[in-house]
C-alpha cells in the first residue's frame, strides 16, 4: 500500500486526464503530453478540464461550429477561431451551466481559462499546425486586489481555543470536538504556526515529524521536498495529540498519515476547510477564514517579526516575492497607524 499522499493524488489525476482526453478531440493528447515536462499532474487536469469547457462551448453557442461534436473537432476548424469568438467566451464563462448547476467565473477565472486557451493554441501555432494564435489578440481581464484577511493575534488565540472549548457549536459538532479536539487543536496551531499549505499538512505523514529538531518533511507545489521547523509550543500540541493517535487501538498500523478522519482515514483537503470553517465562524464570526487565510496570518506574522521578506518568501515556499507580498500587504496599516503623531500641526513647548 503506497501511503504516500502526492503519489496517489498525481495517480488519480493521471487517471482522471485520460478520461476527460478521451471525450475530447484526439490533438489535445499531443499538446497534453507536450507540456508534461513542465506542468504537475494535477495542472495538467485543470487544463484539460478547461479545454473541455471552451470545446463545449464552441460547439453549443457557437454557429459555425454548431455541426460539429467535440470529439470530432479539427484543428482545421480551430483555424477559423477568431478574437471575436474567444471574446464571447469570456463573456460566457460569466454564467453557464454544467451538470445541471450554474457555474460562475469572476476576475480571476476568467483570466485562468483565458491563459489556457492561449496556451493551447500557441503550442499548435509553434509547431505550425494553426496559421495564427488568435487568442494573443485578447486582453486577459484586470485582477483587482482584494483585501487582506488574516487574523489578529487575539483572534489567533480565540480560534485556538474555539477549538478547546466552543461556544456556539451545535451539538452534534460538540459531540464531534470531544473526539477530534486534540487533532483539531495540533492541526490549527501546525498551519498557524508555520503558514504551510492545506495539501501539504493533509499529505504529511507521521514519519514526516522529528521531535529531535522540531522539524518535518514537506511536498511543496511541483513536488520538491523541504524541511520546515515548528516552536516548542506548536511541538506540544502535536505530542499530546500523536499521544492520543498512537493508543487509538482501531487505527491500522498501516495507515501513517499524520492527521485522521473519524474514519481513521487519512483526512481531506474539503474536511480541513470545514473544520477551519467551523470554528473561525465560532470565533469570528465577522471574518470568512479558510486554510489560506491562515496562511497569510503566518506569513503577515512572520514579516512582522523578520522584516525579512525573502525569509518569508522561503518559508511559504514562493518562487516569486511578488507573490509574498500578498501575505503581508496588510503591514501598511500598521505604518500609517505608526506614523499618524509624527506630523505635528502645533507645536505647544
Amino acid at each position: 500500500m503506497n501511503d504516500n499522499y502526492f503519489t496517489n493524488r498525481n495517480l488519480k489525476c493521471l487517471k482522471k486526464i485520460r478520461e476527460i482526453l478521451s471525450t475530447l478531440p484526439f490533438f489535445c493528447n499531443e499538446f497534453i503530453r507536450g507540456i508534461e515536462n513542465q506542468t504537475s499532474a494535477l495542472t495538467r487536469l485543470g487544463y484539460v478540464q478547461d479545454l473541455k469547457t471552451f470545446f463545449t462551448f464552441l460547439t453549443t453557442e457557437i454557429d459555425e461550429f454548431s455541426q460539429k461534436t467535440i470529439k470530432n473537432l479539427t484543428l482545421e476548424d480551430l483555424s477559423h477561431l477568431t478574437s471575436t469568438h474567444i471574446e464571447i467566451y469570456l463573456e460566457y464563462l460569466s454564467s453557464y451551466y454544467k451538470d445541471e448547476k450554474n457555474i460562475f467565473n469572476g476576475e480571476k477565472g476568467k483570466a485562468r481559462k483565458l491563459a489556457v486557451i492561449k496556451s493551447f493554441l500557441k503550442y499548435f501555432y509553434n509547431k505550425d499546425k494553426l496559421p495564427s494564435n488568435i487568442a494573443s489578440k485578447v486582453t486577459s481581464p484586470k485582477i483587482h486586489d482584494k483585501e487582506i484577511i488574516r487574523l489578529e493575534v487575539d483572534e489567533v488565540v480565540k480560534l485556538l481555543n474555539s477549538a478547546e472549548n466552543p461556544k456556539t457549536l451545535s451539538k452534534r459538532q460538540i459531540s464531534y470536538n470531544k473526539i477530534t479536539q486534540k487533532r483539531d487543536i495540533a492541526l490549527l496551531s501546525l498551519l498557524l504556526g508555520t503558514g504551510i499549505r492545506v495539501s501539504e499538512c493533509v499529505g504529511l505523514n507521521i514519519n514526516d515529524i522529528d521531535f529531535n529538531v522540531n522539524g518535518f518533511k514537506v511536498t511543496r507545489k511541483g513536488g520538491n521536498e523541504t524541511i520546515l521547523y515548528f516552536s516548542n509550543e506548536v511541538a506540544n500540541y502535536l505530542k499530546i495529540y500523536l499521544h492520543e493517535r498512537n493508543n487509538n487501538i482501531n487505527i491500522s498500523p498501516e495507515e501513517k498519515a499524520l492527521f485522521l478522519s473519524i474514519q481513521n482515514k487519512r483526512i481531506t483537503v474539503r474536511a480541513v476547510e470545514k473544520l477551519v470553517k467551523k470554528y473561525s465562524e465560532d470565533s469570528v464570526p465577522l471574518k470568512h477564514i479558510t486554510p489560506h487565510k491562515l496562511r497569510s496570518t503566518y506569513g503577515t506574522n512572520l514579516y512582522r517579526q523578520t522584516n525579512d521578506i525573502y525569509i518569508v518568501a522561503d518559508v511559504l515556499g514562493h518562487k516569486d516575492v511578488n507573490t509574498t507580498k500578498k501575505h503581508y500587504a496588510a503591514i501598511s496599516e500598521d505604518a500609517r497607524r505608526n506614523i499618524a503623531n509624527k506630523v505635528i500641526l502645533r507645536d505647544e513647548n
